[in-house]
């Protein structure tokens, strides 16, 4: 079975130029998804798709490979992820081999442990029925939504009930960027995650730290240093 995980890295992002390269705790964003995916013991390969040179020479420094820049046609702001993925497993597998399962890790959610790559990948070769497994936060939080008429109405019913957190219902913050492994025709569907899943639960509420803007990045280095030093 071989597992590739790859970690998309544009080079024109716009709330935070050149945000892949920005320095995070004394290494770069993008060497943070890198040295995670490397401690793996499933993951064959750590490729890094980017459209940018600096970003690619940075990225193979902190020993990921990068067997292609990506083209401009699916570098801009209207891109999707989803045609990244299939993108990077297409471009990869006429140069290497058939992938079996794809890893797929962001540099803005860097509040990742490292050991959920392994469980992830380890819940997949457990249960062949699954299409894919992905980091998820739990909350018993009631969510609010406005319907086709503009009202506001519950999620779910049963967020109506008020009870003890213990005892209650909770529903999981899909974080696809922490970490998800998924097999590798989902990808070449063009699609990120399959409809047969199983989510690997988390309470961190650091998860929900996500990197775009530069107040961002000062708040994750203040945590993330937090972490490091075993306050939090």
């Amino acid at each position: 079975m071989k597992v590739v995980t790859f970690i998309p890295a544009r080079g024109g992002s716009k709330g935070l130029k050149k945000k892949n390269l920005k320095i995070l705790a004394g290494k770069p964003l993008i060497a943070w998804p890198i040295q995670h995916a490397l401690k793996s013991k499933y993951v064959d390969d750590v490729v890094v798709t980017t459209d940018d040179k600096d970003i690619a020479k940075v990225s193979k420094e902190f020993g990921a490979n990068i067997p292609f820049l990506r083209p401009e046609s699916i570098s801009g702001d209207l891109a999707t992820t989803e045609d990244t993925l299939k993108h990077a497993l297409e471009e990869y597998e006429k140069l290497y081999s058939k992938v079996d399962l794809c890893v797929f890790l962001t540099c803005t959610d860097i509040f990742r442990k490292p050991e959920w790559i392994d469980q992830a990948i380890e819940i997949m070769i457990n249960d062949n029925e699954l299409e894919s497994v992905f980091s998820g936060h739990k909350t018993h939080k009631n969510f609010w939504q406005k319907n086709e008429n503009g009202k506001w109405e519950r999620l779910k019913d049963w967020m109506a009930t008020y009870s003890s957190r213990q005892v209650r219902r909770y529903i999981v913050r899909e974080d696809t960027g922490l970490c998800c492994v998924s097999k590798s025709y989902i990808w070449r569907e063009g699609r990120r995650i399959g409809n047969n899943v199983d989510v690997l639960e988390n309470s961190d509420f650091l998860t929900a730290v996500d990197i775009h803007t530069k107040k961002d990045l000062k708040i994750a280095e203040l945590l993330l240093n937090m972490r490091l030093a075993g306050d939090l």
